[in-house]
């Protein structure tokens, strides 16, 4: 039996320990944890169910130990070809002012972010737009002392909020809520790292830390 967990995973995002799943399709293992090693969404295949003893004249055979982990996988989702009663192709999503979304950092300059939308609420866009998270929507405080280079790196994936739709060729983007900034985040040393405090995260490989704006829980 199959059951679907819609949580969409980002690559890179840990999905479980290894002495709980087995990796599947879209995942890989490090350091005995299933990682997703692509953007979609999340399954969780369960074991066949166990079939009872065989029996043989006298003799009671047992039957082959089963798979005792579920296995985890992450799909893409495909893009849908279907129409609406009237025949018309479905409209394309589009990010929305208010909408939380996930990006991808490209570049930072010292004013901004340049970043790659990528999921908008729950669905992941088939196009990816630009956005740029300027330095004074990072933080809701002190904005005179944020810094770019402290807060985002290209790479980094983020959670934040359209505040605006922006000029023809980028949507506006905001940090500034404790729930929105990075989620996930690579090392120098090319290491995921694991958040330590509302600006720091640590590479559990070297022991170094990082500045980000981190968002909450961390």
């Amino acid at each position: 039996m199959t059951t679907s967990n819609p949580t969409l995973a980002i690559p890179g995002q840990l999905l479980g320990s290894t002495s709980k799943y087995q990796p599947g399709p879209g995942t890989h293992i490090h350091n005995h944890n299933v990682h997703a090693s692509l953007m979609g969404t999340v399954h969780i295949a369960q074991p066949a169910k166990a079939p009872g003893p065989v029996k043989r004249l006298t003799k009671i055979t047992p039957a082959p130990a089963p798979a005792v982990l579920p296995t985890i996988s992450v799909t893409v989702p495909t893009r849908s070809a279907g129409s609406d009663h009237a025949g018309q192709k479905k409209r394309e999503v589009l990010p929305e002012v208010g909408n939380v979304v996930l990006c991808r950092v490209i570049r930072i300059t010292p004013r901004q972010a340049v970043v790659a939308i990528l999921v908008c609420g729950d669905t992941v866009l088939e196009a990816e737009w630009q956005g740029l998270i300027r330095v004074q929507d990072v933080r809701a405080t002190e904005k005179d002392r944020v810094k770019i280079y402290e807060s985002f790196r290209p790479g980094d994936i983020v959670r934040a909020e359209v505040i605006s739709l922006g000029d023809q060729a980028n949507y506006y983007l905001s940090t500034a809520r404790n729930e929105l900034g990075v989620i996930l985040a690579t090392s120098e040393a090319g290491n995921a790292m694991h958040p330590v405090s509302w600006k720091e995260y640590r590479d559990p490989e070297t022991g170094l830390s990082e500045l980000r704006k981190v968002a909450r829980p961390y």
